[in-house]
C-alpha cells in the first residue's frame, strides 16, 4: 500500500544559497528535520508498504508538486502531521486542497495538537477522515490495515454517519527499541544544525539531523502540554539501541546531532553507559541536548563533552523565584546558576539558557532580574520569548476558569500572555523593557566574558556573512512590532470571511456548512 507522510511547518524555514549545496547536491535547510513521519516512514516500509514523505521546508517541493504527486500515484493514505496550533491552519489550507482534487483518498491528522484536540479538529474538519492520537508507530500500521473500518485501531478519531467516534486508547508503549531508525535518507534534503534563535545563527555545516532518545517529561509547567500529551510518564530506548544509531549515522556521514528528547538529563546510568558506548565504538558526531537545571546527572557532564556533547540548553525561564513559582518550574535560581557552571566546567562548548518574559504576574523589576540574571551566567547563547498560553496546557484551563479564553470558540488559537491577561505587563512595556535588558546584557558579557563571546562570534562568522551576524546581535534591540504576528492571524482568521470562503470552495461545501461543522 502506498502512504505519502506530509510535514507541516510554518513559512519560515531558511533554504541557504544553491552555491551551498552539500555534497550529495541536496538542498540545505536551517532547522529540524521531521523526524515524526520519518519515523512513521521506516515502520512503514519494513512491514511492506510504500511511503512518500515531504517536508514543506523543501524550496523544491511547494504545495502544488506534493498535489502533482498525490494526484499521479494515487495513495491510499495521506498523512499530514504538525505540532502545535500555528502550523493548524496550514494543515487545514492543504487537507482541503487535496481534499478538492481527490475525493477518494483517505486523509489522517496527527502530532500533539491534534492529539490533545482530536474531538474537536474532526469537526471543525469533515474533510479530514481520521485524527491520530499519542504515539504513531503501532496506529499506522494498524490504520493502514483497516482503512475501510477502523472501528479496531485504538487511538484514533474518526466520523460513522455523521457522529465522531473516539476509539479507545491504546496503552502507552514503553518498549522504544522495538522501532526501526527514522528514514532519513527518504526526504532528499539536507539540514544544517543552527540556533533557537530569532534569528538563524549557523553552528555548522555539517550534515545534521535529530534522534530522539526518550519521550516525554513528568515536570507540571505551566506553559508546557507535554505532560498531558505523554499521560505525565517519561520513556527511553535503552544506551545500545541509542549507540547502535550512531554508528548507524556516522556510515551515512553525519556529523552533527541533535537530541529532541523533552528532558534528556535523568538515568545516571543511562547516560554514563551512552556516552560509554560512543566512545568504544569510535564515534565522532558531535551531538546536543536538552533537559532541566535541578538534574542529578551533572556529575556526568565531563563524561558528555568527552563523548562529544557540544551543547546543552536549559529552560532557566526567569531571574525571579517569584515568576517561577508562578510556572510551577520546581527549580530555584541557584540550581539554575549551579548547573550552567557545571556544564561549561566540564567542556560542554555552548550551553544555552531559554527565558520566557510576559508572564503573569511579572512586574518590570523581575523582567530586569531575568536580563540580569541571564547577564551574570556564563552562557554562551540565550532566548527571550513572550509566553504564550496554548490549549492543552495548565495555563490555558487557569485561563478558561478565570473567563479570559474559551474553549468553545478559541481552542484552535494561541495568545500571548500579554495580551490577554491583565496581571501581565503591557507589551509596549514588555518590548521597551526587552530592549534596555538586551543592551545591558550585551555590555556585560564583552566586558566580563569578552573570551567566550568571541569563540562565539567567530563560530557564527564561519558560516555566516558579516552582515547576517551584525543582524543577529541589533535585532533584540530592535523590538518587535506591535499586534499579532503573521501566523496569530491566519490561525484566527482561517474560519472567517475571506478565508472561509476559499475554505469553503475547496472543499465544496456551503459557508453554511462549514460553520456548522466547526
Amino acid at each position: 500500500m502506498l502512504v505519502v507522510l506530509i510535514h507541516i511547518r510554518d513559512p519560515q524555514f531558511y533554504a541557504l544559497p544553491a552555491k551551498t549545496r552539500s555534497k550529495n547536491g541536496r538542498i540545505r535547510v536551517m532547522g529540524f528535520p521531521p523526524i515524526g513521519i520519518m519515523s512513521l516512514s521506516a515502520v512503514l516500509k519494513r512491514a511492506g508498504h510504500e511511503c512518500l514523505i515531504f517536508d514543506q521546508a523543501h524550496p523544491e517541493t511547494p504545495n502544488d508538486v506534493i498535489m502533482e504527486e498525490i494526484k499521479r500515484r494515487q495513495p491510499a493514505l495521506v498523512g499530514l502531521s504538525f505540532l502545535s496550533t500555528t502550523s493548524y491552519p496550514y494543515a487545514k489550507i492543504l487537507a482541503r486542497q487535496i481534499r478538492a482534487a481527490n475525493s477518494r483518498v483517505k486523509l489522517a491528522f496527527g502530532g500533539v495538537f491534534a492529539s490533545l484536540n482530536a474531538q474537536l479538529v474532526k469537526l471543525q474538519c469533515p474533510e479530514v477522515d481520521f485524527v491520530c492520537r499519542g504515539d504513531g508507530e503501532q496506529l499506522i500500521l494498524d490504520l493502514v490495515e483497516r482503512l475501510d473500518d477502523p472501528t479496531g485501531v485504538e487511538s484514533l478519531t474518526w466520523a460513522r454517519d455523521g457522529r465522531v467516534i473516539q476509539n479507545p486508547s491504546r496503552t502507552m508503549e514503553r518498549h522504544l527499541d522495538q522501532w526501526p531508525f527514522p528514514d532519513r535518507e527518504g526526504l532528499p534534503l539536507d539540514f544544517v544544525e543552527s540556533m533557537p534563535l530569532d534569528v538563524p545563527a549557523v553552528l555548522s555545516l555539517e550534515r545534521f539531523t535529530t534522534m530522539q532518545t526518550s519521550r516525554g517529561c513528568p515536570w507540571p509547567c505551566v506553559f508546557c502540554d507535554i505532560p498531558i500529551f505523554n499521560e505525565g510518564k517519561w520513556r527511553s530506548r535503552s544506551p545500545e539501541h541509542v549507540v547502535n544509531e550512531f554508528k548507524y549515522l556516522q556510515e551515512l556521514g553525519y556529523g552533527s546531532v541533535y537530541f529532541v528528547d523533552d528532558h534528556f538529563l535523568l538515568q545516571p546510568k543511562r547516560i554514563e553507559a551512552i556516552c560509554k558506548g560512543i566512545n568504544d565504538a569510535g564515534i565522532t558526531i558531535q551531538w546536543g541536548c536538552e533537559g532541566r537545571v535541578d538534574s542529578t546527572v551533572q556529575h556526568l557532564f565531563p563524561a558528555m563533552a568527552k563523548a562529544h556533547c557540544r551543547t546543552v540548553m536549559f529552560g532557566i525561564e526567569s531571574g525571579s523565584q517569584k515568576v517561577l513559582d508562578r510556572l510551577k518550574k520546581e527549580q530555584t535560581l541557584a540550581e539554575a546558576a549551579t548547573a550552567v557552571r557545571n556544564a561549561k566546567h566540564a567542556g560542554i562548548e555552548i550551553v544555552h539558557g531559554f527565558f520566557v518574559v510576559g508572564n503573569p504576574d511579572e512586574t518590570a523589576e523581575d523582567m530586569k532580574a531575568t536580563f540580569d540574571f541571564a547577564a551574570k551566567l556564563p552562557l554562551d547563547t540565550f532566548g527571550f520569548n513572550r509566553l504564550c498560553v496554548y490549549r492543552g496546557t495548565p495555563l490555558w484551563q487557569e485561563y478558561v476558569k478565570r473567563g479570559l479564553v474559551s474553549d468553545l470558540t478559541d481552542w484552535y488559537k494561541y495568545f500571548k500572555c500579554s495580551e490577554i491577561d491583565p496581571t501581565c505587563l503591557p507589551g509596549a512595556v514588555i518590548n521597551e523593557i526587552r530592549r534596555a535588558g538586551f543592551r545591558r546584557l550585551f555590555l556585560y558579557k564583552l566586558l566580563h566574558y569578552p573570551v567566550q563571546t568571541f569563540r562565539l562570534l567567530r563560530r557564527f562568522l564561519r558560516y555566516m556573512p558579516v552582515r547576517d551576524v551584525v543582524y543577529l546581535i541589533i535585532k533584540p534591540l530592535l523590538g518587535k512590532k506591535k499586534g499579532a504576528t503573521k501566523a496569530e492571524v491566519l490561525s484566527r482568521a482561517v474560519e472567517h470571511g475571506a478565508m472561509k470562503d476559499a475554505a469553503a470552495s475547496l472543499t465544496q461545501l456551503t459557508d453554511e456548512s462549514l460553520e456548522h461543522a466547526r
